[in-house]
């Protein structure tokens, strides 16, 4: 009944979560199918899906994407307590009816401010948000039609769809709460080149993250406890 991880790339793991979790009481077992682990049929305990440089529909390139949406869509039907990050999030959506396309707008990257909708008053893991909260993003792509009964639960100046809820035990966001500034410069640095041809000063980006990051504890630990509380009240449920 552990809670079972998906990791999609080495530089993509839980961060801040592994000792937000720990301390909430929680267990997990990570799975890596980019080295050749595959893909649970189910995850009985809970489900987190991480980020990672796919997209969410490039099955050729990683072939593990299938099996992962399809856990996500079997996660959400039986209430199976489930938390969709980045492209976990947009691995969600296309997997419960939604659609996810190139951004628009373009890369959205570095600390960026997003802001509860009226439905997150009370939610589990975003009842506690306040406005213009700080968000690591690091994303090219965009979810731009939720799943069919998704609640949206936060909002975003670029990209509108932050954070939604389907049924009562599923989340997805858009932005890495789970982010380090460790794991975000490795990011930087890999895509270097990128960035600056797309006129981002990276050592701003950086520091704008170290700044931030007593702030993005304080906004993104609470996400982290009510998830772990959603799971303990699920498994106390079935022992019941």
């Amino acid at each position: 009944m552990n809670v079972i991880v998906i990791e999609h790339q080495r530089t993509c793991g839980l961060g801040h979560f592994g000792p937000w979790l720990s301390a909430a009481g929680l267990e997990w077992d990570v799975v890596r199918p980019y080295l050749g682990e595959p893909v649970p049929d189910r995850a009985e305990g809970g489900l987190i899906v991480l980020g990672g440089e796919a997209s969410a529909w490039q099955d050729e390139e990683y072939p593990w994407l299938p099996a992962t949406r399809k856990l996500l869509a079997r996660s959400v039907a039986d209430g199976v307590p489930t938390l969709g990050i980045c492209l976990g999030a947009q691995l969600m959506t296309l997997a419960c009816g939604g659609a996810v396309e190139p951004g628009g707008h373009g890369l959205e990257v570095g600390v960026v401010p997003v802001d509860p909708l009226p439905a997150a008053a009370g939610d589990p893991l975003l009842g506690h948000l306040s406005a213009a909260a700080p968000a690591v993003q690091f994303h090219y792509d965009a979810c731009v039609t939720l799943p069919p009964g998704a609640v949206p639960l936060a909002t975003g100046a670029v990209y509108p769809n932050q954070a939604y809820r389907l049924g009562e035990t599923a989340w997805a966001v858009q932005f890495h709460p789970e982010a380090t500034t460790e794991i975000f410069r490795g990011w930087l640095e890999k895509g270097t080149d990128d960035l600056s041809a797309r006129g981002f000063d990276v050592p701003a980006l950086a520091a704008a993250v170290e700044r931030a990051e007593p702030r993005l504890v304080a906004a993104w630990r609470p996400l982290a406890e009510g998830f772990a509380a959603v799971v303990r009240r699920a498994r106390e449920h079935v022992a019941g």
